[in-house]
């Protein structure tokens, strides 16, 4: 009998902190640590490909992040610009299918622009569907849900809310890394998490690389998901698949 394939997370959602900090140990501008984030962010997209994740989700921008000095807002949003005419082909000739998942009405003209056009020229990729939420927020997420509902006269429910998400076009996240050291989700994905296995890193971001993502995994393995039900239902249930 064959050895059954090691579990890989169908979808991982990452929380990517601790740029600032990165560039601020190094004595650099904040900024720098931004730009070594986006290096390692194509590091660990390539990592998942080759893994065969089918669903990475990465937290770029929160809504709280307005308030942070406006040279920093005003440095990522050109970085995120930057970033677009840099990795979209890239991504496009892997077959990465992009989505920006936020809102987008306090962005300027020209990053929407930016946004739609990464999204529609990769609509066509199946390899992997890479989400980053970008003024996003999960309380945000969850209110725009019920606003929609509320204003199509639909009954608000956990399906229907569910299906009135940002982010409805994919199953939940298996598996949510934060780095940084940090123990808290920060108001990303509260609705989507409810069953997602945790997973806190020291590393920086600018620092997770491929050992790293590998090390999430590993211990995501070890993990016994249950969804409500007991241990010898989930063995029942395994011993039948």
């Amino acid at each position: 009998m064959a050895a059954p394939a090691l579990m890989v997370p169908c979808h991982i959602a990452i929380v990517m902190d601790g740029n600032g900090r990165w560039a601020t140990k190094r004595f650099l501008p904040r900024i720098a640590g931004h730009k070594q984030g986006v290096d390692a962010l194509s590091r660990c997209v390539k990592a998942c490909l080759e893994r065969g994740v089918g669903v990475l989700t990465v937290f770029a921008f929160s809504s709280e992040n307005w308030n942070r000095p406006s040279d920093e807002v005003s440095g990522l949003m050109e970085l995120l610009v930057v970033a677009l005419a840099r990795e979209v082909p890239r991504l496009n000739a892997n077959g990465v299918q992009i989505h920006f998942v936020g809102d987008r009405q306090r962005l300027s003209p020209k990053v929407q622009a930016g946004l739609a056009q990464a999204e529609l020229s990769t609509a066509v990729n199946h390899r992997l569907v890479f989400n980053v939420c970008f003024n996003y927020g999960g309380r945000w997420d969850i209110a725009q849900a019920a606003q929609k509902l509320a204003a199509r006269g639909e009954a608000i429910t956990e399906l229907s809310l569910d299906r009135a998400m940002a982010l409805a076009h994919v199953p939940d996240p298996d598996l949510l890394i934060r780095t940084g050291g940090e123990l808290r989700i920060s108001n990303f994905m509260l609705w989507q998490a409810a069953y997602s296995e945790l997973h806190f890193s020291e590393k920086l971001w600018p620092e997770f690389d491929e050992a790293a993502l590998d090390e999430a995994i590993a211990v995501f393995r070890t993990r016994e998901r249950r969804f409500g039900q007991t241990s010898a239902q989930v063995v029942g249930r395994s011993s039948t698949q």
